[in-house]
């Protein structure tokens, strides 16, 4: 799409353009025939742009249970990419964390105070394992105490943008199961997330650390392999390849992330898959079994994968026919031509004729109270934003962002005009605008 025929406005300096029948998926889940999702809350996001698909009841605040760990795994890796810890630091066991770690029923590894365990270890355990007191030792390790973790984790939806969450723990259980250690909140208190926020932070998650996958998609893994308390690890996620559900429930490409289940929460599970050049998210929050969380996720991914598509809309230098420049003042020109700065792809349903709105929106402090740019400007310089909003019904993102969009820049350098140039452009307008008068004046008289 060279010539993305923007239409000027004079007013807001803005061009518009309904690209109806071009390109299709402008109102997400409500031209697609989405299925019926059992689960009190879901939603179904678009991992590389954040456009939510589907949702249901998003907002709802529930337990994540074991999800909680996506926001441990974050910290991790952050403090790891931050060389704040090492994968090969040793980590010492206490005496609360050692009692726990004997409860296998709790999904854990059995970890000894006598001995260290490396982070990495750890974190395999607690990525694919989901265990508990395996998160809670590497909480201890990276803060200090759970309690200050737990602190960072709250700190962290909020620099994230979560709006519906409360954590007390690290791990996602209830805290009457910490043997008498409760890091936050009541003796009886859970963590707390919504759908949109788990999203949220599944999307953070998957941005910023994608290496989070390499371990989540391991469907077995032994701890401690060749010592006394080797384990078999078995991942939770039993839609990935070769475990018991990856037939019945089949999703290609998945890879992760995370179950959890708890008394409160029900079976919840945040999933995600990639095909071709398209990677989905998507969260089912309270189902009725271990199996209905499986099922639910599997409807959601495949219902997003066949009903929707990622497609070229914006290429790096297209320009707005008949629209492709703008005033300059103080310039040795008096126009530069403009472009969009980035290339540019949306998610949109298949088969569909619902348009796009596309919008080039200069940036207003750029500009003279005429709607002009002044002088010098380079070529590259970003003088506003080409966007993409949907003209129908529209989910939006996770991030809450109105519209994607991409950098509208300069596609000529425009040096200032000297000072002779700009007198005679001054004397030109001031002998312009009398005759201009005379001329009128003389008109008057014949009126």
């Amino acid at each position: 799409m060279k010539n993305l025929g923007f239409k000027a406005m004079i007013v807001t300096m803005a061009f518009v353009l309904l690209l109806a029948g071009t390109f299709g998926g402008g109102s997400a889940a409500t031209a697609a025939e989405a299925p019926e999702i059992n689960a009190e809350a879901a939603i179904l996001i678009d991992a590389n742009s954040g456009k939510i698909l589907y949702q249901k009841d998003p907002e709802l605040t529930l337990s994540p249970a074991s999800m909680t760990k996506m926001m441990s795994e974050y910290l991790l890796l952050e403090a790891i990419s931050k060389n704040e810890i090492a994968w090969d630091d040793k980590v010492s066991i206490s005496e609360t964390i050692h009692k726990l770690s004997q409860n296998r029923s709790l999904s854990n590894v059995p970890l000894r105070v006598d001995e260290k365990y490396t982070v990495k270890e750890l974190y395999e355990a607690m990525a694919i394992y989901s265990a508990n007191a395996a998160t809670m030792a590497l909480a201890e390790h990276l803060a200090g105490s759970e309690t200050k973790f737990v602190e960072m984790m709250n700190a962290k939806a909020k620099e994230m943008g979560m709006t519906e969450y409360k954590f007390v723990n690290s791990s996602g259980l209830n805290n009457r199961d910490l043997v008498g250690n409760h890091p936050a909140g009541g003796p009886e208190e859970e963590n707390m997330m919504s759908a949109r926020s788990t999203g949220l932070l599944a999307y953070n998650l998957l941005k910023d650390y994608p290496e989070v996958l390499e371990t989540t998609s391991t469907p077995v893994k032994n701890f401690r392999d060749g010592t006394d308390d080797e384990i078999i690890m078995k991942n939770w996620n039993w839609l990935l390849p070769t475990l018991i559900y990856a037939n019945k429930y089949s999703v290609d490409g998945i890879d992760g992330l995370k179950t959890g289940s708890t008394d409160l929460a029900g079976y919840a599970f945040t999933g995600t898959a990639k095909q071709g050049d398209m990677r989905l998210i998507s969260v089912v929050m309270k189902t009725d079994s271990y199996e209905a969380r499986f099922n639910e996720t599997a409807k959601l991914l495949n219902f997003g994968f066949d009903q929707f598509e990622s497609q070229s809309i914006i290429t790096k230098g297209d320009k707005a026919e008949g629209n492709s420049s703008v005033s300059v003042v103080k310039g040795k020109e008096k126009q530069v031509g403009v472009a969009a700065g980035e290339s540019f792809s949306a998610i949109t349903e298949k088969n569909t004729e619902q348009p796009y709105e596309l919008s080039f929106e200069y940036d207003q402090a750029l500009l003279t109270d005429d709607g002009e740019l002044t002088a010098p400007i380079k070529e590259g310089d970003q003088v506003g934003k080409v966007v993409l909003k949907s003209t129908g019904e529209d989910f939006g993102y996770i991030t809450g962002d109105k519209g994607s969009s991409v950098p509208l820049v300069a596609t000529d350098s425009v040096e200032k005009a000297g000072w002779f140039t700009l007198s005679m452009r001054a004397i030109g307008g001031f002998f312009g605008g009398i005759w201009t008068s005379a001329a009128d004046a003389v008109k008057g008289l014949f009126s």
